[in-house]
């Protein structure tokens, strides 16, 4: 267990080594912040959801900001602590983008890396500029396909179960 180790592979694992919790960060990276939104791209059950939000909470990841107070409702947004995943969130890009994809599959999300105005590539760095491509800096447009998957899940989640 990560609790009796100093290797920080071990320790970030504990907080985000499961699919679900990665994709709850991608959701909040792509600016998804309440529940609904995040769990009808993600597919999971509330349970699983609720289960994944309170423990990137625990872990320092992320913050709950109320939007409505009758009934009480939350938002969840990255921490400091969250948004340094980043890098990481566009290792697991790179690396999904160059090994699990057919080279016929384009491109689910391009970057314009504002400080050049160029296509930064797949990181770290900016291919164009050589500047280390950094979340703020960055302006996502989703590919046409990953679009309209989003919106078939989003309107599936509005329909409910089969």
């Amino acid at each position: 267990m990560a609790d009796d180790t100093v290797c920080p592979v071990a320790l970030a694992q504990k907080i985000v080594g499961d699919r679900w919790t990665v994709l709850v960060l991608r959701e909040l990276f792509l600016g998804s912040h309440r529940f609904e939104e995040i769990q009808a791209q993600i597919k999971a059950t509330p349970q699983m959801l609720a289960d994944r939000l309170k423990k990137l909470e625990s872990d320092g990841m992320i913050e709950r900001r109320p939007y409505s107070t009758r009934p009480l409702r939350s938002e969840y947004h990255l921490t400091h602590m969250g948004a340094g995943f980043y890098p990481v969130f566009l290792a697991f890009r790179a690396w999904g983008e160059t090994w699990c994809k057919s080279s016929k599959q384009e491109v689910a999300i391009r970057y314009t890396h504002v400080p050049c105005g160029k296509d930064p590539g797949l990181g770290p760095m900016c291919q164009a500029c050589g500047e280390e491509m950094r979340r703020e800096e960055l302006s996502a447009t989703l590919s046409e396909s990953f679009n309209a998957e989003r919106q078939e899940r989003k309107e599936a989640f509005k329909r409910g179960p089969a």
